[in-house]
C-alpha cells in the first residue's frame, strides 16, 4: 500500500523553542551594551581654544544671501544656530576651533565649512541642481545620461502643454519614435492610438504599449486624463535593452511617466484658466438634394438598364421649386440642421507646492469641460448633446523620516462626467452621413388632425424601417459616470551607513475603479404624408407606429463595472566607484500585482488575477568611455499552465563615447561636443 508522504518542514517545531532563545538572548545582550556605553561615557578630552568669528554668505554670483541658518553642534551647548542678516552677515561668539559649521538655505545646497580659528569668512552656496538635467529616467530607476546605453527618448513636459484636455492628443509629431493618429474627436472618447515599436508582437491586431505613471501600470484613459501641469517627466523606451525588465509587458514599448513632488522653498501657488474653441478640422461635402436624386437614378440605370427609377422627372422638378411644400418635397440639409460649426471648451488648473528640509508638497486640482457640436432642440427640457466633464486631485507628500529614510504618500483621484446622445457622437456623425436628404423631413407641422398631439411628429416612409437622425438625436440621452482613486505609499532606505552606495525602496499602490451609465428616451412616433392638394398646398398625415411610440421617458439602467488592483514592489540598488574610473551599479526588483473585478459572470472570472515578477540591472563602466549593460526580466502569469508560467527575458548592451577619448580636442571638440 502506497503511503502519503509530507515533506519535511525546512525548520522542526522542537527547534522553534531554541532559536527563540537564542534572539532573545542576543537582544538582552545587545541591550546591556547600550546601558554600559551610556553610564561609562568616554573621558572628555581637554577643551579646545575658542575664537569668535564673523562670516558672510553669498551665493555664486556674489550676492549676499539673508536667511541662511548657520549652525555647529556644541558638547555643552547642544546645537548652536544663528541666521544672516539682510546683508547675508552673521556672527558667532566662542567657537571651539576644529568646528564644522552647516550652513543651510530652502532651494540652496547645503555646505559644510571646518572653522580654522580664522574670522572672517566667505560661505558660497549654490543652487539645488534639477536632476532631470543630470539623469534620464529607466527602468525602475535613474541613470546618468552619459551612462545609458538604452534606445530611451525623452520629451520636455512643456511641450505637452497644449489646448486639449486630453493628454494623448499632444503626443502627435512631438515625440520621436511614437507614432500616434486620432479616430474621433468626441469629447471623452477622442483619445489617440499610438504605438512605439511598429504593430505589435504581441497579442493580436493593435496592442498599447505599457503605461507607467510613478511606477505604477495604469491604461490609456488613465493616460489621458493626466493633466499635463502636473508631469515632472516622460520617457518613452523603445528598444529591448531598455524594456527587458518589464519582461513580456513591455513588448510593445513602455510609456514612463512621473508628476511632481514638491521642492524646498517658500509656498508657490500657480494656477490656469483657459477657454478654448473647438471646430470639425474638415467635414465631408455633401452632394446637394438635386445632385443625389439624379445621380442615384444613373446608378439604378447602370446596374438594370431595365430597372423603376428611384426618383421620378416630377419629384425632381417639384423639389427644385422655391415656392415647393418643404414638407412634402423635403431636401434637408442634415448636417447642417443638426450640429454647429464650433463649440467652445473651459479648462481650470490650480497648484500649490512648497515646504522644508523634513516635509515637501505637491497639491493639485484641475476640472476641465468639453462640449459637443450637436445642436440642443428647444423643444425637448433635456439636452441631448455631448458634454463631458473630468475632475481631477492630486496630493504627493514627501517626509524626511530621518536622514536616510524618506516616505513619499500619493494619493490621486479622477472624475468623470459624460452627458450625451444614446450611441454616442460618433455614431450620431455616422448616422447623418448615411441618411437620404429627400425621402423625408425630420419632422411634420402638424395637420388639421393631429393639431392636439404633444409630441413631435418625427418624419418616417414606409413602414417606419428608415433611420430619421433628428429623432435619434432628440428622443434620449445617455449619462455615464466614473471614479477613480488610487494610493500610494512609497520608503526609500539609504544602507550608506553600513555598505555605502546600498539602498532600498518599497513601494504599495492600491487602486478602486467603477463606472456606471443609464438610459432615458422615449419612442419616436413617425408620421408620412398620405394625400397632398397641390392646389390648396395642404396635405394629410398618416402615422406610421401609432402603438409602438411613447410620450414618455423610460429608464434603462446600463453598464455596471467594479474593479480593485493592488500593485507592489521591492528594490535593492548598488552603486559604487572604484579609484573614480570603474563605475558599477547593480539593482534588482521584485513586483506583485492582483486585479479583482466585481462584474465576473462566471467562478472564474471572479478570481483575483495575479502576476509576479523579478528583474535586474547591472551595469559597467570604465573612465566615462566604455559601458556595459546586463538588463533581466522574470516574469510569471498565472494565467498559464504550470509548465508554462514563467518567462526569461534577458538583454545587454555596450556603449561607447568616442567624445570622452584624449584625442576628441580642439576643434573637433568644439564642433561635436557628444559622440
Amino acid at each position: 500500500m502506497n503511503r502519503l508522504k509530507m515533506k519535511k518542514p525546512f525548520i522542526k517545531s522542537e527547534n522553534y523553542g531554541f532559536l527563540l532563545r537564542m534572539l532573545m538572548g542576543l537582544f538582552f545582550c545587545i541591550l546591556c551594551i547600550q546601558i554600559i556605553n551610556a553610564q561609562n561615557p568616554p573621558a572628555k578630552s581637554a577643551s579646545p581654544a575658542q575664537e569668535n568669528l564673523t562670516g558672510l554668505v553669498i551665493d555664486k554670483d556674489g550676492e549676499p544671501l539673508p536667511g541662511v541658518f548657520i549652525q555647529y553642534t556644541d558638547g555643552t551647548r547642544g546645537t548652536v544656530t544663528v541666521v544672516t542678516d539682510s546683508k547675508g552677515s552673521f556672527k558667532m561668539d566662542k567657537i571651539p576651533i576644529g568646528t564644522t559649521l552647516k550652513a543651510t538655505l530652502l532651494g540652496m545646497q547645503e555646505k559644510e565649512t571646518v572653522f580654522n580659528g580664522k574670522s572672517g569668512i566667505t560661505i558660497v552656496l549654490e543652487e539645488k541642481v534639477n536632476e532631470l538635467d543630470e539623469v534620464t529616467i529607466v527602468a525602475f530607476g535613474k541613470q546618468k545620461k552619459e551612462s545609458v546605453i538604452s534606445s530611451i527618448q525623452t520629451i520636455n513636459v512643456k511641450e505637452l502643454r497644449v489646448p486639449s484636455s486630453n493628454l494623448t492628443t499632444a503626443f502627435s509629431g512631438r515625440i520621436a519614435g511614437m507614432i500616434s493618429y486620432q479616430t474621433s474627436g468626441e469629447p471623452g472618447y477622442d483619445n489617440a492610438d499610438f504605438f512605439i515599436r511598429g504593430i505589435t508582437t504581441f497579442g493580436t491586431g493593435k496592442v498599447n504599449p505599457l503605461i507607467l505613471i510613478d511606477n505604477v501600470e495604469v491604461s490609456a484613459s488613465e493616460l489621458a486624463r493626466l493633466h499635463p501641469d502636473d508631469l515632472k517627466s516622460f520617457s518613452i523606451l523603445k528598444d529591448a535593452t531598455a524594456t527587458a525588465l518589464y519582461g513580456a509587458r513591455g513588448a510593445n514599448g513602455v510609456v514612463l511617466v512621473t508628476t511632481k513632488e514638491g521642492k524646498e522653498g517658500k509656498l508657490q501657488v500657480s494656477m490656469r484658466v483657459e477657454n478654448s474653441f473647438s471646430s470639425p478640422t474638415k467635414t465631408v461635402e455633401m452632394a446637394d438634394p438635386i445632385t443625389y436624386m439624379r445621380l442615384a437614378n444613373e446608378a439604378a440605370i447602370a446596374r438594370n438598364p431595365l430597372a423603376e427609377l428611384p426618383y421620378s422627372n416630377s419629384k425632381i422638378e417639384y423639389t427644385m421649386r422655391e415656392d415647393r411644400n418643404q414638407y412634402v418635397y423635403p431636401a434637408v440639409d442634415w448636417m447642417d440642421m443638426l450640429t454647429k460649426d464650433i463649440t467652445s471648451n473651459q479648462r481650470a488648473n490650480i497648484n500649490i507646492s512648497g515646504g522644508g528640509q523634513v516635509a515637501r508638497y505637491y497639491i493639485s486640482g484641475a476640472v476641465n469641460q468639453d462640449n459637443g457640436i450637436l445642436k440642443v432642440d428647444k423643444r425637448n427640457n433635456f439636452n441631448s448633446n455631448v458634454k463631458f466633464k473630468s475632475y481631477n486631485v492630486r496630493s504627493n507628500i514627501n517626509l524626511n523620516l530621518t536622514k536616510t529614510l524618506e516616505a513619499i504618500v500619493r494619493v490621486h483621484g479622477s472624475f468623470t462626467d459624460y452627458n450625451g446622445p444614446i450611441s454616442g457622437g460618433s455614431d450620431m456623425y455616422q448616422k447623418i452621413l448615411q441618411v437620404s436628404p429627400v425621402r423625408f423631413p425630420a419632422y411634420y407641422e402638424p395637420d388639421a388632425a393631429f393639431k392636439g398631439v404633444n409630441h413631435i411628429l418625427f418624419g418616417n416612409y414606409g413602414t417606419g424601417q428608415y433611420m430619421n437622425p433628428y429623432a435619434e438625436l432628440v428622443k434620449g440621452y445617455r449619462q455615464e459616470s466614473s471614479s477613480r482613486m488610487m494610493a500610494q505609499i512609497e520608503l526609500k532606505q539609504d544602507f550608506g551607513e553600513w555598505i555605502k552606495g546600498l539602498s532600498g525602496r518599497l513601494l504599495g499602490n492600491t487602486e478602486r475603479y467603477s463606472l456606471f451609465n443609464v438610459t432615458r428616451n422615449y419612442s419616436p412616433y413617425y408620421y408620412e404624408v398620405d394625400s397632398y392638394d397641390r392646389i390648396s398646398k395642404e396635405y394629410r398625415l398618416r402615422e406610421i407606429n401609432p402603438t409602438t411610440g411613447t410620450e414618455y421617458l423610460s429608464y434603462n439602467p446600463g453598464d455596471k463595472n467594479i474593479n480593485s488592483t493592488f500593485y507592489g514592489e521591492a528594490s535593492l540598488s548598488y552603486n559604487k566607484k572604484l579609484k573614480e574610473i570603474h563605475a558599477l551599479s547593480g539593482m534588482l526588483v521584485g513586483t506583485i500585482r492582483e486585479y479583482l473585478t466585481g462584474n465576473g459572470s462566471t467562478l472564474s472570472e471572479s478570481l483575483p488575477q495575479r502576476n509576479l515578477g523579478l528583474a535586474g540591472r547591472f551595469t559597467y563602466s570604465f573612465s566615462d568611455r566604455y559601458f556595459g549593460e546586463f538588463n533581466f526580466g522574470y516574469n510569471g502569469s498565472e494565467k498559464f499552465d504550470k509548465g508554462h508560467r514563467w518567462g526569461f527575458f534577458p538583454s545587454f548592451g555596450l556603449g561607447w563615447v568616442v567624445s570622452n577619448e584624449n584625442f576628441w580636442t580642439g576643434s573637433l571638440k568644439d564642433i561635436v561636443s557628444k559622440f
